[in-house]
């Protein structure tokens, strides 16, 4: 598929079938997140894979994935991620959420639907997966098949002009 077709095509699944993953197109994804860019290539990224019952009950409590099969809780390792030396950014979150979107992306191309989770209780998923403190839980991806009445909200195709969200050489905001 081309690439733009892809970008598209992808929307927010609300409302998954109760078909499980395949283990290959699993391995797919999660190979898009090994191989993503992280700052100065240091993969702070840590994965958890929620694919059982057990597994996905204690998701329930922190976050609401729409009945998705498979989960991966997206975090990283804050005593591996790069700091920024001139304000100590820590660039962890945003290697994580590079890695979630890659694998989004192989998701859909694996012909499977996500939703990028950002709303849950990270004190509930701590307690629940016995994260340690240095672990950071970033997002939840829930990936699975689209149910065959699930549709994008109204709100995937309100998407601002590039003039509103773009300026070149100054900002005109």
């Amino acid at each position: 598929m081309e690439f733009s077709a892809l970008l598209e095509k992808r929307y927010s699944v609300r409302k998954f079938a109760s078909r499980p993953v395949e283990e290959e197109k699993e391995r797919s994804i999660l190979e898009a997140g090994r191989i993503a860019p992280t700052a100065k290539n240091l993969q702070p990224q840590r994965l958890l894979v929620v694919r059982g019952k057990e597994g996905r009950e204690k998701l329930d409590k922190a976050a609401r994935l729409y009945g998705a099969p498979l989960a991966v809780i997206a975090c990283y390792d804050s005593r591996e991620s790069w700091k920024r030396p001139f304000d100590g950014m820590d660039s962890g979150q945003i290697d994580a959420s590079i890695v979630t979107a890659l694998m989004m992306l192989e998701a859909e191309n694996q012909g499977l639907g996500t939703l990028w989770v950002c709303f849950f209780d990270p004190d509930i998923l701590r307690r629940e997966f016995n994260l340690p403190e240095y672990i950071v839980p970033v997002n939840i991806l829930a990936i699975g098949y689209p149910a065959e009445d699930a549709a994008p909200s109204k709100l995937h195709y309100s998407r601002k002009p590039l003039a509103e969200t773009t300026a070149f050489e100054s900002h005109s905001w």
